[in-house]
């Protein structure tokens, strides 16, 4: 099959060659973002005189035609073609004649396949940023009803101080919030055309770069035609963002596989997002928050690899970056089902709230309480007030209770200065709600940040 470049070569590409440089078999996917910069292209070029009127109604229909014929799977894909570029062109021709060859005037495959790539990458920002609200959405709808329900809060994974679920899960919301300003900024940064670039250098025919733009929704065209041919920024920044973003789903499926076993018992997931044993009839496997963390890794796995593609590359173009696709492809797929399938294993799930209230009389999660009720209402220094508290805590570990379970008595024998009000400070839901700083976990604090979530929200779906 001849070559569309062949009139430089003597003999014929091996097929051993054909198999090894093209990319037809996997930058097809891009097939729509390639017959739309195509039709624009043409239109351009019809305006400045390159293209008559009816050459343009031929392309225009040829490509519709072409198009349709993918969606139906009646187009063929053939290595010999290289790429999805000289694919579709090839057909174009086949199917028009001698107005199909005039569509590449003025352009290079270096600039129609990163206007391909970068319509591509804008279109998954925005659909990821879609999956994302509606994951905020379902986590928020879960915390309003559990602004009450309280929650060991931990670190390094002991019991520290009590909080409640929905605090907790804001702290997630938080979390969605700045993934989806990443992908926010990210489309911003990079929503410009580099069609017209060419090859590194620009073109000498008298083109328009500003209409392709329009017509393609960029926002305005590249600076600098040789850094636009080779960059691939907007790649990066999407799979930097995917990743963070599975960083952020992930944190939350570790807790979500504690939580649902049977040494936490704070969720249970439902049947329809969990598995079973092929020879343990009893177990109930959290295997969709496991996948979710384990397909983390995939993600990461895509960014390292093409930030190692591009940092030896001289400038411009070089066929290195034909490596910059798969990876994406990859990373958009993993993070769109990750999305959808947690955003209905949370939706599904059962709150278990009387085991979360349990776990928090484990651990004297009042004990910080003790201490500064001892700073604030009996004037003791708060180091001193740190090593009462703390005999407190070994006098409750010798008669097996918690430290909100202990008599007044028993704590008026440690330190005689210690008030009879003592005993409301250590009351696990006081302390939780003692936490009224702004930002805190009090019931009060909550239900703010909640309210500006829920703002957020709606203003993001107008």
């Amino acid at each position: 099959m001849e070559k569309m470049w062949s009139g430089r070569f003597s003999k014929g590409a091996s097929s051993l060659l054909d198999e090894f440089n093209a990319s037809v078999m996997f930058d097809r996917e891009l097939y729509i973002e390639d017959i739309e910069g195509s039709i624009a292209h043409a239109t351009m070029l019809k305006s400045v005189g390159i293209l008559t009127s009816s050459e343009l109604e031929q392309i225009i229909n040829g490509l519709d035609e072409i198009k349709k014929e993918i969606e139906d799977g009646a187009f063929e894909w053939r290595l010999s073609d290289e790429d999805l570029h000289m694919a579709i062109e090839k057909r174009l021709t086949d199917k028009i004649g001698q107005a199909g060859k005039k569509l590449h005037t003025a352009r290079s495959r270096n600039d129609q396949v990163a206007v391909d790539f970068r319509r591509f990458v804008l279109r998954q920002n925005k659909e990821i940023k879609e999956l994302v609200l509606d994951l905020m959405q379902t986590t928020l709808d879960i915390a309003s009803k559990h602004t009450d329900t309280l929650l060991p809060g931990m670190t390094h994974l002991q019991h520290a101080q009590p909080v409640n679920f929905a605090f907790h899960l804001g702290a997630y919301l938080s979390m969605f919030k700045r993934d989806i300003a990443r992908f926010e900024d990210s489309y911003t940064r990079n929503n410009i055309s580099p069609l017209g670039c060419a090859a590194l250098a620009g073109t000498p025919h008298k083109i328009d770069r500003e209409q392709t733009a329009k017509l393609l929704g960029f926002d305005g065209v590249s600076l600098n035609c040789l850094d636009t041919v080779s960059d691939r920024d907007f790649a990066l920044e999407i799979l930097f963002n995917i990743s963070t973003l599975m960083m952020h789903i992930s944190r939350l499926c570790e807790e979500l596989v504690l939580w649902s076993s049977y040494e936490f018992g704070f969720i249970e997931l439902s049947d329809e997002y969990s598995t079973g044993s092929s020879i343990m009839p009893q177990k109930k496997n959290p295997d969709v928050p496991e996948l979710v963390r384990g397909k983390t890794g995939r993600v990461y796995g895509a960014l390292i690899g093409l930030l190692t593609v591009m940092k030896g590359l001289p400038l411009a173009y070089n066929k290195d970056t034909q490596e910059d696709k798969e990876g994406v492809f990859d990373a958009v797929k993993t993070v769109k089902i990750s999305l959808i399938i947690l955003t209905q294993a949370i939706k599904t799930m059962t709150v278990k709230k009387d085991n979360m209230q349990a776990a928090c009389k484990k651990g004297h999660l009042s004990a910080t309480d003790l201490a500064d009720y001892l700073v604030e209402e009996c004037g003791i220094a708060f180091r001193e007030a740190h090593f009462i508290t703390g005999k407190a805590v070994a006098r409750c570990e010798e008669l097996g209770i918690d430290l909100s379970d202990i008599s007044y008595d028993e704590l008026y024998a440690i330190d005689n200065r210690i008030k009879k009000d003592v005993i409301k400070y250590l009351a696990i839901d006081h302390s939780m709600n003692a936490r009224d700083s702004q930002g805190g976990t009090s019931t009060n604090q909550t239900k703010q940040q909640l309210k500006y979530f829920k703002d957020y929200l709606n203003r993001s779906q107008i």
